[in-house]
């Protein structure tokens, strides 16, 4: 099977090296890269052009945001399979899309998720926060569950019959179409139990506290234009069970 894996960039000079660098140093085969970019004004162009022989597809256009990117590099994927690496983040190690992959085929599934470190900015290698997800089970988003959405690798199928990311949202836009693909839809999935992405710290939406409660009004959005409704503590478990990675 083919994977396509999309980066969206917007002046992301100071990291996006390493995001390349670590999708290139995989050791699958079959692997089609895609570099969305919002039009930027630093360097970020300059260095993805240093690889471009390597890259499937690159383009540079403003657009509204990153889930319009991540919808634009759907649209340009061939893959069987697809993934977002985000130019802050790397994988874990070179083996990463090889043991997904596997997954896929030895379990027959739509999606596979795995866990996410959250590293410091400079130091890649200091972990601040582990993201360990567990394995699914059926309601488990009404406690407040979601797997990290980097480590997230869905069937391009699966975007042709339930859609793709949901512009309307600004920082929940990856919690409502996991929400719709896992909980709403029952695509199949599978759980690898292992690192698959370092995400440098810095997230929007929990950059301050006025940003953690819009992305809380957005989360119960998401439950709402599904036709869903969460359970009575749902929104509230959903950042409480972060805390918990701060010492896993």
């Amino acid at each position: 099977m083919k994977i396509s894996i999309i980066t969206a960039s917007f002046n992301s000079a100071a990291t996006i090296r390493d995001t390349i660098v670590s999708v290139l140093a995989q050791d699958y085969g079959d692997i089609e890269y895609i570099i969305v970019d919002g039009a930027s004004t630093d360097n970020t162009l300059a260095i993805v052009n240093e690889y471009a022989g390597k890259i499937a597809h690159i383009t540079s256009e403003k657009d509204g945001g990153i889930y319009y990117a991540l919808n634009k590099g759907i649209s340009y994927a061939h893959g069987d399979v697809v993934a977002f690496l985000h130019a802050d983040d790397v994988y874990a190690r070179s083996g990463i899309i090889s043991a997904v992959m596997k997954t896929f085929e030895s379990r027959g599934c739509d999606a596979v998720y795995g866990d996410l470190q959250y590293v410091d900015r400079i130091d890649t290698n200091k972990v601040v926060r582990n993201w360990k997800s567990g394995e699914y089970r059926e309601n488990i988003f009404c406690k407040g569950w979601m797997p990290p959405h980097p480590s997230f690798f869905l069937k391009k199928s699966c975007y042709v019959k339930y859609g793709s990311f949901n512009t309307t949202f600004q920082t929940a836009a990856d919690y409502e179409l996991m929400l719709r693909m896992l909980h709403k839809n029952h695509v199949s999935v599978a759980y690898l139990p292992e690192v698959i992405v370092k995400m440098r710290m810095g997230g929007v939406s929990n950059k301050t506290f006025a940003n953690r409660l819009k992305a809380n009004r957005e989360d119960k959005r998401a439950w709402y234009v599904n036709g869903l409704r969460p359970g009575l503590f749902t929104l509230y478990r959903k950042p409480l069970s972060k805390i918990g990675q701060y010492f896993g």
